[in-house]
């Protein structure tokens, strides 16, 4: 395990920005073998209900929505038209609205793998968003890891 440099995201501070045009991925993160970006990450593996009867799932008019052998919900970048339907019917808020934005003129992505672009990815927030850490996770504190560097401060549900 990674036991170096890590960023903790605050995901329920982070949900509180009215604009966010910064975005990461780490090297190591592929979910179903597509790219997949930290926050979209995050919101599935951690504050996702895993509905029974998914209502974002049923409503995608593009069968980009499906859920993996673990009952977490994984979005299909190549079906997924955008069209949002999916924000509207969930229940709790879990997808993100500007998750549906990418390649918007002024967005830019991190690539956390990378040393020097983990400190740049830190520096363009708060330090109560995104800090730069060396600790690992405590569900105690509700800091859960994502990956061997991103760690994800959220009240995780759990059935």
């Amino acid at each position: 395990m990674y036991m170096g440099k890590k960023i903790l995201i605050d995901l329920l501070k982070l949900r509180d920005l009215e604009e966010c045009r910064i975005e990461a991925f780490d090297g190591e993160l592929l979910h179903g073998g597509a790219f997949k970006t930290i926050r979209e990450l995050a919101s599935f593996y951690f504050t996702c209900r895993r509905c029974e009867d998914a209502p974002c799932i049923t409503v995608c008019p593009a069968d980009a929505l499906e859920k993996d052998e673990n009952g977490i919900v994984k979005r299909s970048l190549n079906l997924c038209i955008r069209c949002k339907s999916c924000i509207t019917a969930c229940p709790f808020g879990t997808i993100m609205n500007d998750l549906f934005e990418p390649g918007i003129s002024g967005y830019r992505y991190f690539d956390l793998s990378d040393e020097k672009e983990l400190q740049e990815f830190a520096a363009k927030f708060p330090d109560d968003i995104v800090s730069i850490v060396e600790r690992d996770e405590n569900p105690e504190e509700n800091i859960y890891r994502l990956t061997d560097k991103v760690l994800i401060r959220e009240h995780k549900w759990e059935e």
